[in-house]
């Protein structure tokens, strides 16, 4: 009996390496992954409007830490960072544009939730950038904090989180105030500079945007209370496991390579690596990585070579080079005390 056991593990072993290997070869990418492929190129949901995340410069050229992320992916399947459409979404939106297949991908700053990965039909990839909802006043208003707001009117966007975080953060603190709604977040902003409610409340990398692309940057501060906890990330209809697949490792893969130390600049230099992990995160030899996904092996040289590692993403949108300067914080490496941290690529 104990024979015939490890004949059987043996067996199990060997044909399931072969199985593998089959599989990498003959892999059938889902329907979305297809349609990308026959289009040649990728149609990402992106903000309508949101410097340093998603915006069009004086070109007409989409730019931003969102719209990197669309173009790693477009650069893993197509081979292409530039081989994308993008599609400026509202806030409500969002769940039609997944729901209906309009867009591939949504890269737009959009909260990880539980009723959103329920009712949405979304499959959310890693996230992107920690953030949390703060509140913005004028400089010169006197408030310091979240009980000054007491009796005021608050700009807010509707069908969003902060809308509801703002509501129970103001009950749980005994805060009375007068909710102003608009259903787009430039008209909300703009509302607060024009006077129209006393303070302006989004994700704080929101305000930090708004803030650093004002005429007087000066004029505004942000209050130190953090209202809510916001993962924001790219997520992908339900209907393509595959492709959601391809979504999540394109991101996992810009974190590793920070990790690795690989960047857009030297990662010529890691192909010849004799280090196994490198190998296989490179795609190198016979260390099937993409294939798996009905890519190709080295899809992360790709990645990495045209768009960059995740540091390089975020200091070129949001670092000490931009308007915004933002602290790394809980979007550092776990090895650096942040929370970006990736699966082997194994």
């Amino acid at each position: 009996m104990r024979n015939r056991f490890l004949l059987l593990v043996a067996l199990v072993a060997m044909f399931g390496v072969v199985g593998i290997a089959s599989a990498q070869d003959t892999v059938q990418v889902g329907p979305i992954t297809q349609r990308i492929i026959e289009r040649g190129e990728l149609i990402c949901g992106v903000n309508t409007g949101l410097a340093g995340f998603a915006f069009q410069n004086d070109a007409g050229e989409w730019e931003g830490f969102d719209v990197d992320f669309c173009r790693a992916v477009a650069a893993a399947i197509l081979g292409d960072a530039t081989a994308v459409s993008f599609r400026p979404l509202q806030a409500g939106e969002r769940q039609a544009a997944i729901q209906s297949g309009e867009i591939d991908l949504m890269s737009r700053n959009t909260t990880f939730t539980l009723s959103r990965d329920a009712v949405w039909g979304a499959s959310f990839g890693p996230t992107t950038f920690y953030d949390g909802q703060g509140i913005m006043v004028r400089a010169d208003s006197g408030i310091a904090d979240i009980a000054g707001l007491e009796g005021l009117a608050i700009c807010v966007q509707s069908g969003t989180t902060t809308e509801l975080n703002l509501a129970d953060a103001m009950s749980q603190n005994g805060i009375s105030y007068t909710p102003q709604v608009f259903a787009e977040a430039d008209a909300t902003w703009e509302a607060f500079v024009q006077g129209r409610c006393d303070a302006f409340t989004t994700d704080k990398s929101g305000l930090v945007a708004y803030q650093g692309s004002s005429e007087d940057p000066a004029a505004y501060a942000i209050l130190a209370e953090t209202l809510s906890k916001e993962p924001l990330g790219p997520l992908s209809p339900q209907s393509d496991p595959q492709f959601a697949d391809i979504v999540r490792w394109v991101v996992y893969g810009t974190i590793q390579a920070e990790e690795f130390g690989i960047t857009s600049a030297n990662v010529g230099e890691f192909t010849s690596s004799e280090l196994p992990e490198i190998q296989r995160f490179l795609g190198q030899g016979e260390n099937a990585i993409g294939s798996l996904y009905g890519i190709a092996n080295d899809f992360m040289i790709t990645v990495i070579t045209q768009v960059g590692n995740y540091g390089e993403i975020f200091d070129r949108n949001l670092g000490p080079d931009t308007p915004f300067n933002l602290p790394r914080g809980l979007n550092a490496l776990w090895t650096d005390g942040g929370l970006m941290y990736s699966p082997p690529f194994r």
